[in-house]
């Protein structure tokens, strides 16, 4: 059978793949054997470097004061850009030029500048004389401004995926388009809308380990504490991101999860289906 865009591989293809797949292998783990015998003939599995990040008090520092204040500030600042998000993905969609466009150029602003100098901006202008609560919500706001922009662009092509023949009904049962949007539309996108807003919340928990350009508390400030007390770098980057990780495989799987717990895949129409349906539009 052949695929629109490619023939199927025959047998001498397929064992062409299979010796090309067993040659990149080798090579990836020859380069991985040649990264970690570097690291070894440098010191960095000695124990004198890792002994910090076994020890409970700086366990507990990387866990509680590190990974939990940098889940807070992830959650908050999602939940924040959620709100932001629907406003001004809304007002997109709005009628009315003078909601339309500010919020054309509101989405389009904090989309093209970077989280870093969001945060940089925020901080210098009005979190720098106010400690490390000033740096944490630098950091919380830049990251709401930054994901609200990209969820905003989300909402307005959720509601905007939804079936017109939705809107068409409830606009010839009298509704306005604002009862439209919030009762027919907008609950109907919400399932559409579900997964790509939660894979938002791991980019903004990414994007918090930017926060050490504020000073801002969290996973990566531990870390920078710890590394620079005991001249761990390498050990101590390799426990802060294999957190990073953790936390990004729980929230991926939390996100596959609701994928399929409230939106469910959609399976393909079979040719009895489709032939069913044919007979139900005939009088």
């Amino acid at each position: 059978m052949s695929d629109v865009l490619f023939d199927a591989p025959g047998p001498r293809a397929i064992a062409r793949h299979r010796i090309y797949t067993v040659i990149a292998m080798i090579a990836l783990l020859g380069v991985l054997a040649w990264v970690l015998w570097r690291l070894y003939d440098s010191g960095q599995f000695s124990y004198e470097k890792w002994e910090p990040l076994i020890t409970p008090a700086y366990v507990r520092a990387l866990l509680v004061e590190g990974l939990l204040t940098t889940l807070q500030m992830a959650v908050t600042a999602v939940l924040l850009a959620t709100v932001f998000g629907l406003v001004f993905g809304v007002g997109k969609l709005a009628d009315g030029a003078w909601i339309r466009w500010p919020s054309w150029l509101v989405v389009e602003f904090f989309r093209a500048v970077p989280v870093l100098l969001l945060m940089t901006l925020v901080f210098y202008s009005w979190g720098i004389n106010r400690g490390s609560s000033g740096a944490y919500w630098s950091v919380v706001i830049a990251l709401m401004l930054y994901n609200g922009a990209v969820l905003a662009e989300v909402f307005r092509a959720g509601i905007q995926a939804v079936p017109k023949g939705q809107s068409e009904a409830a606009y010839a049962l009298g509704m306005s388009k604002s009862q439209v949007t919030m009762i027919i539309l907008l609950p109907q996108a919400v399932k559409i809308m579900l997964p790509a807003i939660i894979s938002q919340m791991v980019v903004a928990l990414k994007d918090t380990s930017l926060g050490y350009a504020v000073a801002a508390p969290g996973l990566t400030e531990i870390g920078e504490r710890i590394y620079r007390q005991f001249h761990n770098e390498i050990p101590t980057i390799f426990v802060v991101a294999s957190l990073y990780i953790a936390a990004n495989l729980v929230l991926t799987a939390i996100a596959t999860w609701v994928q399929k717990k409230f939106v469910g895949e959609k399976k393909p129409l079979e040719v009895g289906m489709i032939g069913e349906l044919d007979d139900a539009r005939k009088p």
